[in-house]
């Protein structure tokens, strides 16, 4: 199984050169605002016009504690996370986000820590039941969900098929994966998401959809993909990038099939995102 959290060969994304990229209803990336810290392993939630991006890899300084708001124009500092973390599953809006588990040191040891912000700061909230990184994240502070990824405190830790629905006070354990996916893309909502790629292992093209009770094996996308991001829907979502070696490519899924569309304008991966099909964001990453 490869080792995608120590690898040292990764650029971190320069602020100079396209940090930020958005896409149109027409299936195209163009530049937007750099990202004023640049990170990778960072995570993200929001839309295109209303977006929030926070943590880092924690061999980078500032070591994960870092937050930004996206407007559609520009990224601005906000108040700081509590814990520094990277790698954690993110979901939810600008104003009503959550942060889940994550890294919590160099190379890669676990934590379960969980944080919610209200569109101002950051608020402790009850700890996940295990420990988990690398995991996919989607629905709302109400009704949310975290599937997969690595669970155990010590590096690597144990690839999970386990997932856990929040309901906006405590977690409750929903119905296994099929397959183990690490470094996965997802997104969508607590009834209705989906995750795609990632390591299974190998490195692979297996997307699997949760209807809130059970996760159920559709059409695979078209390229084996690791570190990718996922935005939108189960029937009108999106999966880019990927990592390592960088990938450009993005797939967009109808809730039948997996076609190509337009590549990002910069190959990378282990980025943040978040957004619909038609208008989505991806900063930072690595390259």
């Amino acid at each position: 199984m490869a080792d995608y959290s120590t690898e040292k060969g990764f650029t971190i994304q320069s602020l100079a050169s396209d940090p930020v990229t958005q896409v149109g209803a027409a299936g195209t990336w163009s530049s937007g605002g750099a990202l004023n810290t640049a990170a990778y392993k960072n995570s993200g939630a929001g839309t295109l016009t209303a977006g929030l991006e926070w943590g880092n890899y924690p061999g980078v300084a500032p070591a994960g504690v870092v937050t930004e708001e996206y407007d559609g124009t520009s990224w601005t500092a906000v108040n700081n996370l509590n814990d520094g973390t990277g790698g954690s599953s993110g979901l939810g809006i600008q104003t009503a986000a959550m942060s889940i588990g994550g890294f919590t040191g160099d190379p890669g040891p676990g934590g379960n820590r969980v944080e919610t912000y209200d569109g101002t700061s950051w608020t402790s909230e009850i700890n996940f039941p295990s420990v988990i990184r690398n995991g996919i994240g989607a629905g709302t502070t109400t009704a949310g969900l975290v599937a997969a990824g690595f669970q155990g405190p010590s590096w690597p830790g144990t690839p999970s098929t386990v997932t856990h629905e929040w309901d906006g006070t405590s977690w409750a354990t929903g119905g296994a994966s099929n397959s183990v996916h690490m470094y996965a893309a997802g997104a969508g909502i607590q009834t209705a998401a989906f995750m795609a790629g990632g390591e299974t292992p190998p490195i692979s093209t297996i997307v699997e959809i949760y209807d809130g009770s059970s996760w159920t094996e559709v059409s695979d996308m078209n390229s084996a993909r690791v570190a990718l991001v996922g935005a939108g829907t189960t029937t009108a979502g999106v999966a880019f990038g990927g990592n390592p070696p960088a990938s450009a490519l993005t797939e967009v899924y109808d809730g039948t099939v997996w076609a190509e569309a337009g590549d990002l304008s910069t190959a990378r991966g282990a980025g943040a995102g978040a957004g619909t099909q038609t208008a989505a964001f991806f900063a930072g990453g690595a390259l």
